[in-house]
């Protein structure tokens, strides 16, 4: 298992692109655009002279019989989080798992975030959102991180991305850049992007072993579905099986691409 002196030592610079997707009260790396107007809605007041009437709330004026405005603060700060998968797919791996993979991209993200003076949280997910850290900045909080993804223990093999991502939704109250690192192999989850979407900034990072489109021609072996323990016995250097693998991979490659591409 990876230690987080060896991530520390493999984390390379990444840099997130944050224009136009800052917000908060407190200052971090990124300068607001707003200027004091911002775009996340505070609460309801009376009327002031000097208001601008655009942003008179005219049902609530109506129901209380006075003028009220929107009160909105001012946005300027970023808040990154992370939606790291953990189900047992990700165990498998040529030259390193899919695993160590995700756990070296996350770390990255964190340094970056950390950089740019960023709050950041995390979240780990197998059929569902097991683990949730709160959004904070400052290096102890980094580590905090980087201590769950190396030794956290997930308590399922398989894997629900609409769940988990219905189950954060609920639990974010700030708008966020969310990375969500996986290699995607679960039942559809377009549905519950675009829900996401609508609040949120979200980039879907997959992660793929080279074995998995092509299988070394070695004989007869079982193959073992690691999330539900299934195993078949296939003769790998069948032309017929190698042909229907490739097939069923191609297919499965495309349908995912499709969904994703319906969300930009």
């Amino acid at each position: 298992m990876v230690t987080i002196s060896e991530l520390l030592s493999k984390v390379k610079k990444l840099d997130i692109k944050t224009d136009n997707f800052v917000e908060g009260t407190e200052s971090g790396n990124h300068r607001s655009k707003f200027r004091g107007g911002g775009i996340e809605f505070s609460e309801v007041r009376e009327y002031m002279p000097g208001d601008d009437v655009k942003r008179i709330d005219w049902n609530v004026s109506a129901r209380f019989g006075g003028l009220f405005v929107k009160e909105f603060v001012e946005e300027n700060e970023l808040n990154v989080f992370l939606m790291i998968d953990m189900s047992a797919s990700n165990n498998f791996g040529h030259i390193k798992t899919k695993q160590d993979i995700i756990f070296e991209i996350a770390s990255s993200l964190v340094f970056s975030a950390l950089r740019n003076n960023d709050k950041f949280g995390m979240g780990i997910f197998t059929d569902h959102l097991e683990k949730f850290i709160p959004s904070k900045k400052g290096k102890k909080h980094m580590m905090k991180i980087l201590k769950n993804i190396v030794e956290y223990t997930p308590t399922s093999k398989q894997t629900d991305i609409f769940k988990s991502i219905s189950e954060i939704n609920s639990q974010l109250k700030r708008k966020s850049i969310i990375f969500i690192i996986s290699d995607l192999i679960s039942d559809s989850f377009l549905q519950s992007l675009k829900i996401l979407k609508l609040h949120h900034k979200v980039i879907l990072i997959k992660i793929s072993d080279i074995n998995e489109k092509a299988i070394p021609e070695i004989g007869y072996v079982y193959l073992e579905d690691s999330e539900t323990g299934n195993q078949i016995l296939v003769n790998t250097s069948d032309k017929n099986f190698q042909k229907t693998y490739l097939k069923n991979f191609t297919k499965s490659e495309k349908q995912i691409q499709k969904e994703i591409k319906k969300l930009v």
